[in-house]
């Protein structure tokens, strides 16, 4: 018998590379993550805060800022005043 036949072998299908699904998956993964971030942000979107609503925060927060400031030397006087240490 003449050995002139060629045998040839297929590839398997792009598809059938396990080495190529290692590649694909982690875009694949990053792309499907992204759009599950951008429906949770836009259907969870918070209310915008007005100008004034900004002011009066703000204001509320310098009163507590000076009064924690003031704290120190409130304690300090008041532990002078009493001997027994606070119960706490």
């Amino acid at each position: 018998m003449p050995s002139n036949e060629q045998h040839t072998v297929r590839p398997p299908p792009w598809w059938r590379h396990g080495h190529l699904w290692l590649v694909v998956a982690g875009p694949v993964i990053v792309v499907v993550a992204s759009m599950v971030t951008a429906v949770i942000a836009a259907r969870g979107a918070d209310p915008v805060v007005e100008e004034s609503a900004r002011h009066k925060a703000a204001d509320i927060g310098s009163q507590a800022a000076a009064e924690r400031a003031r704290l120190p030397a409130l304690q300090g006087r008041n532990h002078a005043a009493t001997p027994t240490a606070p119960d706490r």
